[in-house]
């Protein structure tokens, strides 16, 4: 007669111990990915997020202002029905400076995509884009006199034509600036979720020995060259030591 009670007591150990293994996965897991810095929009009132966003130190250029940016849907939504462009630009401190990343997760969208926006056929636009800047040196725009010269940067930008993963050149700071498609076709009203590499992808585009800190971050869309409204959001930017 098979003992009940001692296979009752082994099936009770081996789930124990399937429990301890997950739990020292899980825990070695979270230790290797730690979080460094976040900034999320998430879980506010909907409305426009103009006065937030200037408390929280981000700089508004270009024409910012038109994109509209409220918090709608928990996130914060971005839109214009015409041709334009806008930057939202957060420069930190040094003391705020980013060490150490490895790479950056976003939490993003597109609700509706500029028409005629194909960086393969010159057009330059982007229904959102994040802007990593890394370091203090300031190196050329390409404009004279040293116009908007800026620090190295990597973009991950969502688009529809353009091939994913590619990298892209812009018309503008092609010395210190890249552009990367990190989600491509039709994927309109989708909540993606972007895990941007950016320690080796940085030292491999730049030659670099070392990647400096995120010393700034900016998102933005530009719809140049382009017909028809456009609206995209982004949820939370969380950068990562691994």
């Amino acid at each position: 007669m098979r003992d009940t009670s001692l296979h009752t007591i082994k099936h009770g150990w081996a789930a124990v111990i399937a429990c301890l293994v997950f739990f020292v996965y899980t825990t070695t897991a979270l230790a290797a990915e730690r979080v460094i810095h976040e900034i999320d929009f998430t879980g506010k009132d909907e409305g426009s997020a103009l006065a937030w966003l200037e408390q929280q130190g981000f700089e508004f250029e270009l024409d910012a202002e038109a994109l509209a940016p409220r918090f709608e849907n928990d996130a914060l939504v971005i839109s214009t029905q015409m041709e334009t462009a806008g930057l939202f630009g957060l420069r930190l401190a040094e003391q705020d400076f980013i060490h150490n990343v490895k790479r950056v997760e976003i939490v993003w969208g597109v609700n509706q995509y500029p028409e005629g926006a194909d960086w393969n056929n010159g057009v330059n636009s982007v229904p959102i884009a994040v802007m990593l800047s890394f370091g203090t040196e300031k190196l050329s725009s390409g404009l004279p006199l040293g116009i908007k010269s800026a620090p190295y940067f990597l973009s991950p930008f969502i688009g529809k034509e353009e091939e994913q993963g590619k990298m892209y050149l812009g018309k503008l700071w092609r010395e210190g600036g890249r552009y990367f498609c990190v989600a491509s076709g039709d994927q309109s009203g989708k909540t993606i979720t972007t895990d941007f590499e950016v320690d080796e992808r940085f030292k491999t585009v730049f030659n670099q020995a070392k990647t400096p800190p995120i010393t700034a971050f900016a998102f933005q869309k530009n719809t140049s060259k382009t017909q028809g409204v456009s609206e995209a959001f982004i949820k939370k930017i969380t950068f990562l030591s691994e």
